[in-house]
């Protein structure tokens, strides 16, 4: 059996592989299936320049009710990445017949903690109020995120407060999605995040943890086991045992040979043997019931 140091230094490579110097993420975004959806890009949920989201509309026809729709947020500690780097994203999802909204938000060191989570819930507001418009299914929406991403995502399913600024509630999502996010993590040794989220003097209630309860919407949590960036223990795993101790229903998934990026990595195909992330994700949102509202 091929040892996990070279399957993950393989993951790396393959991720690192990059023509005519182009990006990693550009190479994975080069490599995706061409003609597996159809783009719109720039489209503004909000009036500030940040406030941009680019769909990804599948080419299958829909069921009678739309497509199934996700708001995806990546990653990047709150201070760097960009929508156009997960258009790998959006056409995997895509190609499985999922609507795909991929947002901006504002990042540090422009806004600090709770701002980008506003930008989020708007984000995710438009996706609730358009979803029939572009096809969707309005009562089959999910909020998804990766790393920094998938906090936010968390944030918004769990926490009211965001959503409810917007005049929506969690209680219209049929489900959320967070892959290797950070969901306890005060205090934190990471020097970009550390001001964020103000280290030392950190927010009250700003971490998702705090908010499991019975009223979260069904839940994805998937995570590297090997994951140096974020505890899969202290995160992960934790917010898992609160959300099934509450009674909510809840998928772990746990890849072994996925590393932190990775994990998001693995929507591409060339990096799908790394863990079958995608089918996962597709299954949780094909076998879930629409949202209750």
């Amino acid at each position: 059996m091929i040892g996990n140091n070279f399957l993950h230094a393989a993951a790396l490579a393959a991720l690192g592989l990059c023509i005519g110097g182009c990006s990693a993420v550009g190479t994975l975004n080069a490599l995706s299936a061409e003609g597996s959806a159809i783009v719109q890009a720039d489209v503004a949920y909000g009036a500030l320049p940040a406030q941009r989201l680019d769909i990804y509309r599948p080419t299958t026809p829909a069921l009678h009710a739309g497509w199934p729709v996700v708001v995806f947020f990546y990653g990047g500690s709150w201070n760097s990445g960009a929508r156009a780097d997960y258009r790998f994203v959006g056409k995997a999802l895509a190609a499985r017949g999922v609507l795909t909204l991929i947002a901006e938000y504002r990042l540090y060191p422009a806004v600090r903690y709770p701002d980008f989570l506003r930008d989020s819930a708007e984000a995710l507001a438009y996706g609730l109020e358009k979803a029939a418009s572009l096809g969707g299914d309005p009562n089959r929406v999910f909020v998804m995120g990766h790393s920094a991403g998938g906090y936010n995502a968390a944030m918004l399913a769990l926490d009211p407060r965001w959503l409810r600024a917007t005049g929506h509630s969690p209680a219209e999502l049929a489900g959320w999605i967070g892959l290797a996010g950070p969901y306890d993590f005060f205090p934190t040794d990471n020097p970009e995040v550390q001001p964020v989220f103000f280290h030392p003097n950190y927010p009250r209630q700003a971490q998702p943890i705090e908010f499991a309860s019975s009223n979260a919407p069904r839940s994805f949590l998937g995570t590297a086991t090997d994951d140096r960036l974020v505890s899969p223990r202290r995160s992960t795993l934790q917010l898992t045992g609160k959300l099934e101790a509450a009674g909510v229903p809840t998928t772990l998934k746990l890849y072994e040979l996925a590393s932190h990026t990775s994990l998001i990595g693995a929507f591409a195909w060339p990096l799908h043997w790394v863990a079958p992330v995608v089918d996962d994700v597709v299954d949780f949102i094909d076998a879930g019931p629409a949202a209750s509202r």
